[in-house]
């Protein structure tokens, strides 16, 4: 293992300093807590919006946070969820009077916690709603909807919710946008390689160099089927017949499309899988109202990427198109 780090076991931490001492001007640091927050946080008026897991999948979650981004972001140590005295923490460091949307990824951990983390803060009355982000069609089958993980579409769920928040919807809007960001997106990924988490040194999984997993998730999770490599054309192409078969979007239809990096792919090859996306597309009928191409929300040094699409009406075309500034994320 060859990584730029000091002690394994500091890494997240160190993470969240270094990405608040960048930023100065965009979020703070919450003290005694592995949290980061809007600078100029609570904002009167506003439904705050929380987010946060298991850190790893950097810039993913800490740097959605800004103007016209997420309010707060909680982490857990690498691939953990984050416990609930840190949520309940940051919640009240965010919350403004009109309650707090909690959004994040549909995992087990994360649930227990933040949902532990709500009951407390109900028990002092602070209102909370829950949002789970469950994007990715591999993990669970089309009626069994509530089971599924959340991977890059939490990016696309994260910028709604927090536009709607931004035009200062009641905490019940704010949540019903989130929820339609949710019902109108969906992602796959292809892993090439595993990733090492800095504590253990190892791979978390094994693969071969002439095999890809397709279906995979941020955590290494197995996905629908192993095979030997295939053409990035292959790929997109197996990656868009898997989503639009759960979301289908008629011709004339616009969507918003994301290709999003695991972490060691480099951007060249993001972009040829972009171009086939977009062909692909127009060969369907289907627009391309807004698109992304990047490291948005990675699995460390995983060597892969996801394709996330989600279907647009007017409401989600200007939430989406909103102007933000987070470290990871900036529109005008």
């Amino acid at each position: 293992m060859k990584k730029l780090i000091n002690n394994p076991d500091a890494v997240a931490s160190e993470t969240l300093d270094g990405l608040a001492l960048a930023y100065p001007l965009i979020l703070r640091k919450v003290e005694g807590v592995q949290s980061v927050i809007r600078c100029d946080a609570p904002v009167a008026g506003k439904v705050a919006v929380l987010t946060g897991g298991g850190s790893g999948h950097e810039p993913l979650f800490a740097g959605y946070v800004g103007r016209g981004l997420a309010d707060g972001s909680v982490a857990g140590n690498i691939f953990a969820s984050p416990p609930p005295g840190p949520i309940v923490a940051t919640a009240k460091a965010i919350h403004a009077g009109r309650g707090v949307l909690f959004l994040y990824g549909n995992y087990s951990g994360d649930i227990l916690n933040f949902d532990t983390a709500a009951e407390e803060l109900a028990d002092e009355g602070l209102e909370v709603v829950t949002v789970r982000i469950s994007d990715d069609v591999a993990s669970a089958p089309p009626d069994s909807r509530d089971k599924r993980r959340g991977i890059a579409g939490d990016i696309f769920l994260v910028k709604v919710a927090s536009a709607a928040a931004e035009e200062f919807l009641d905490l019940a809007a704010v949540a019903a946008a989130a929820e339609k960001a949710n019902e109108n997106t969906r992602s796959m990924a292809v892993a090439l390689s595993s990733c090492i988490i800095p504590a253990s040194g190892k791979p978390i999984f094994e693969i071969s160099e002439s095999e890809m997993e397709l279906g995979m998730g941020v955590h290494g999770e197995p996905g629908v089927q192993r095979r030997s490599l295939i053409s990035a054309n292959e790929v997109a192409d197996f990656l868009l017949r898997h989503i639009l078969d759960d979301l289908p979007v008629p011709r004339g239809e616009e969507v918003a499309v994301l290709v999003n990096g695991a972490g060691a792919t480099p951007l060249g090859e993001l972009f040829i899988i972009f171009r086939r996306v977009s062909h692909f597309l127009e060969r369907e009928g289907i627009r391309i109202f807004r698109s992304y191409v990047g490291n948005y929300a990675t699995s460390l040094d995983m060597a892969g990427c996801s394709v996330t699409l989600m279907r647009l009406d007017a409401d989600l075309k200007r939430w989406l198109s909103a102007p933000c500034e987070g470290p990871g994320l900036v529109q005008v």
